[in-house]
């Protein structure tokens, strides 16, 4: 396996409800389905998610049957290259938060269930800080 893509779904404050890691050729719509699936399997009571646009698409319609949620896409004015788009800010500042722990800097780990578990870990830690 040549790479793989970490699927999340977080709160507003930044916090992880669901992870799924997933190998590098899949597509981020793709990725988003069995991740979804885990938070209703968790039985998370969620009615919007914001998403950026990669997820655009049949996924907004396959979130509105499967889970009962609003699937909005925050998109990036075509007038302008760079822009902080409202709400995607809050899944790159967790990714920068796992990035900092040097077991999830680089894909050291051979089964996707074990960086999903490390995932997991970290952000625990860091919940736990925030606590103390």
């Amino acid at each position: 396996m040549k790479g793989r893509k970490r699927s999340i779904v977080v709160d507003t404050l930044g916090l992880l409800l669901a992870v799924c890691v997933h190998r590098g050729n899949v597509q981020d719509r793709d990725g988003a389905r069995p991740t979804l699936a885990l938070l209703k399997k968790a039985g998370r009571k969620l009615k919007k998610i914001f998403a950026d646009g990669a997820y655009a698409g049949k996924l907004e319609e396959w979130a509105e049957q499967f889970g009962g949620w609003v699937l909005q896409i925050v998109r990036r004015p075509e007038n302008r290259k760079f822009v902080v788009l409202p709400k995607r800010w809050i899944v790159e500042r967790t990714f920068g938060w796992l990035g900092r722990a040097r077991r999830l800097s680089k894909d050291y780990e051979r089964l996707a269930r074990h960086a999903e578990s490390l995932i997991y870990l970290r952000m625990t830690e860091l919940m736990l800080r925030r606590l103390a």
